[in-house]
């Protein structure tokens, strides 16, 4: 790891993004409540949020640092759903990875839940596609004492 103790404690906050490509009749029914396995858009807040905690477990180097906040947006229409995490801290390092673990976590829990209703006769997914993760913006101020 990075050796970071001289820095000082900064307010940091990050926004990722990223989307999934689903049939316009799977977008339709996570709209309408009408998946089997439940409710799709709370499940991807939870993913994400738990996989914002646990980014410094699943992200060999990334350094534990205090999360204060997370907040997720999701927007499913036509044929996506495209999620934004934000996460806020003061520390010593960023929460870049934080939010793209997030993000990418909240995407691979939809599609977990919705693959049922995107697989071909063959069972392959020819329309289904995680695309465009990335960071958005990021904030740092230092913090005043």
């Amino acid at each position: 790891m990075v050796d970071i103790t001289g820095k000082e404690e900064v307010y940091r906050q990050a926004t990722a993004y990223g989307r999934i490509r689903l049939r316009e009749e799977t977008v339709a029914r996570i709209r309408e409540g009408r998946v089997e396995k439940g409710d799709v858009e709370a499940v991807a807040r939870v993913a994400a949020i738990l996989a914002v905690k646990k980014t410094p477990e699943l992200v060999p180097l990334c350094h534990p640092i205090p999360i204060t906040g997370v907040e997720v947006e999701l927007r499913a229409e036509g044929g996506s759903v495209e999620v934004w995490v934000t996460v806020k801290t003061t520390a010593k390092t960023g929460v870049e990875m934080e939010a793209l673990v997030g993000v990418s976590a909240a995407l691979l829990a939809i599609w977990d839940m919705v693959k049922k209703y995107e697989k071909d006769e063959r069972g392959q997914y020819p329309y289904t596609a995680i695309e465009e993760v990335r960071v958005v913006e990021k904030v740092k101020v230092p913090v005043k004492e």
